[in-house]
């Protein structure tokens, strides 16, 4: 059992701040003082228009322009051949880009990829890649046409990103099948040899995967923790002689694991 945050996504280089940052939101950096793209989405933009120019940046940067990155392809390689199953808070699609079967993923905060309407009048997201390609591509002055803005087809209010900020989050019929392929694994392996691995998993939502796997692995004596966190790798005094924590970079540790012999 999987559990991924935001700390593997940084080890893979999907940083949100530093240079990353700076090279691709210049302009918006100078003419609103924003210092990292995690702030920047929260940010009151006057207009729809500058909203969308932001974000659809934001979504294309981290979601349609990027690579299958290292530290996932190297955790693929590791988990052939196994069963497993992966729950994540990560919104960037890098698992599946990394070739990971959709059917062994559950996005429990939300996909770059989906919009959703704003209040919500109705749970169901819809793809966004085309409708964000023209956005980037049509923008000028940090705006977007007035007509690319994105409105919901039922009621007609502008839509939003689907990602879990506050009660308005969509879950859709694909989150609870996805949520039902979790709790279908993790019934079938309460008991027995069971490694629960957690990945870059930080303090803002252990109610997740960090609490859980404590949980689960202290009612199982057959389970291993192991959490590989750099500089947050920790484990409760419960289940200390099961547990295994590496405080180092995510993307190093899977390379040593890597190597053979």
């Amino acid at each position: 059992m999987v559990g991924a945050g935001a700390g593997l996504s940084a080890s893979a280089g999907l940083s949100y701040s530093g240079s990353r940052f700076t090279e691709n939101f210049a302009d918006f950096i100078e003419k609103y003082g924003l210092r990292d793209m995690y702030s920047a989405g929260f940010y009151p933009y006057r207009t729809l228009e500058e909203y969308w120019a932001y974000w659809s940046r934001h979504i294309y940067l981290n979601r349609y322009d990027q690579p299958a990155r290292e530290p996932y392809q190297r955790l693929r390689k590791l988990l052939e051949g196994r069963e497993y199953f992966i729950i994540t808070t990560n919104v960037d699609h890098s698992f599946q880009l990394a070739g990971f079967e959709k059917r062994r993923l559950f996005y429990t905060q939300g996909d770059y990829g989906l919009w959703q309407c704003v209040k919500p009048c109705h749970q169901k997201t819809y793809d966004n890649e085309d409708m964000v390609r023209r956005m980037v591509r049509e923008q000028k002055e940090m705006r977007i046409p007035q007509e690319l803005v994105p409105h919901c087809p039922v009621c007609g209010r502008p839509m939003a990103m689907n990602l879990r900020c506050d009660a308005s989050f969509v879950q859709d019929e694909g989150w609870y099948h996805a949520k039902q392929r979790y709790e279908t694994f993790l019934d079938r392996h309460r008991v027995g040899r069971v490694l629960y691995l957690e990945l870059g998993v930080g303090a803002n939502t252990p109610v997740i995967i960090k609490y859980p796997f404590w949980q689960f692995a202290r009612r199982n004596p057959d389970a291993v923790y192991v959490c590989i966190n750099n500089g947050e790798a920790d484990a409760p005094h419960e289940i200390r002689f099961r547990s295994l924590c590496i405080n180092r970079d995510i993307g190093e540790v899977l390379a040593s694991l890597a190597q053979p012999g």
